[in-house]
């Protein structure tokens, strides 16, 4: 996969990954009793974990050709530890 196809398709992963936790704040307000404080819990981190990513996405985008595969294999797995979050959140709606 080339340089820039590989950007594209982290600026995709970063909009829907962004887009997905917006989603889960907009339902923070349906889960009702003991999960609430669990599920804000998973949402703060998920937002720190969001301007995490930003940072690398950042970095993708600026590196150089000596750091390239490390800035991309750094993204890569910050991306995927998201799949985990997600799935975690979403399962206490």
């Amino acid at each position: 996969m080339s340089k820039e196809h590989f950007k594209t398709k982290a600026k995709n992963s970063i909009d829907d990954i962004f887009a997905k936790i917006d989603a889960l704040e907009a339902k923070k307000d349906k889960v009702k009793g003991d999960t609430k404080a669990e599920y804000e819990a998973k949402l703060n981190n998920l937002k720190i974990k969001k301007k995490e990513l930003q940072a690398k996405y950042d970095a993708l985008i600026n590196s150089s050709e000596e750091k390239w595969e490390e800035v991309k294999s750094t993204f890569s797995s910050a991306k995927d530890s998201f799949k985990e979050a997600f799935s975690k959140i979403s399962s206490l709606i």
